[in-house]
């Protein structure tokens, strides 16, 4: 009887090894599957499926890439995509694209309608297939950070990468770079990148950039500490080409040690 048990505790165990990776792949081939019924992403599919190969291989990277990080400077409007083939590896820069327009001032966003782009370490939390924005793709803000820092009742939401060139708080596009954009998020996700890092800063913080915000924002002291904090991340990835992990102290700021 024991070894009746035993025999039979074996099976189920070799059975649910079996089996996962065989789930987890079927959710991944029908979230490609409802992803590419819209006919906006099939067509950009089709556009850029295979066409952005070059442009990774020439940077010593496959493609289709599964781990990849976008760096966004709201100063300059621009967007950075950064890629690696392992963890192992610094990562490096494929391509910059060019954010049509921004609201708000530098600075993070703290409440609802305040019109501000947000600032922070973010990730790309969902695919919208049929926005209102051509395509677009949900950022997790509020994250921990802004839910302490910024109003506990309505810190404000749905702040997307998205076509369109329009904005009132979220990072537009036009419509050809937001489907490349699309596509190669949607790639990486499919290839196993669970959690696409979208990190938000001010300025690139070089001298020019520090000095800028040093007498633009001097009276701002709520802003300069956490500029301070955030610049602490941006160091590290010029030093590195990595990525700390994202983690918060009780008070809100950015755990960067």
């Amino acid at each position: 009887m024991v070894r009746l048990k035993l025999l039979r505790s074996l099976f189920f165990v070799a059975l649910f090894a079996i089996s996962a990776p065989v789930f987890a792949q079927d959710d991944v081939q029908a979230f490609k599957n409802f992803q590419l019924s819209f006919t906006r992403v099939s067509n950009a599919w089709g556009k850029y499926g295979d066409s952005l190969r070059g442009m990774f291989e020439k940077q010593g990277v496959s493609y289709p890439a599964h781990d990849i990080y976008l760096r966004t400077f709201k100063s300059q409007n621009e967007m950075e995509l950064w890629a690696r083939n392992d963890a192992g590896e610094e990562y490096k820069l494929i391509k910059t694209y060019r954010i049509c327009a921004l609201s708000g001032i530098l600075g993070p966003k703290r409440f609802e309608g305040d019109h501000q782009v947000p600032e922070g370490y973010y990730f790309i939390e969902d695919f919208n297939p049929k926005s209102d924005f051509y395509l677009s793709m949900l950022l997790n803000y509020p994250n921990y950070a802004d839910r302490v820092l910024g109003d506990k009742q309505k810190p404000g939401g749905d702040i997307y990468i998205h076509g369109g060139c329009v904005t009132i708080g979220c990072m537009p596009m036009t419509d050809d770079v937001i489907q490349e954009l699309y596509v190669l998020c949607l790639n990486a996700k499919l290839n196993g990148e669970t959690y696409i890092p979208v990190h938000i800063y001010p300025v690139r913080f070089t001298k020019p950039g520090l000095n800028f915000l040093g007498k633009a924002y001097a009276a701002d002291t709520a802003k300069q500490r956490f500029w301070v904090n955030l610049k602490q991340g941006y160091d590290y990835f010029e030093k590195n080409h990595k990525l700390l992990p994202v983690m918060y102290t009780p008070e809100g700021n950015y755990a960067n040690d």
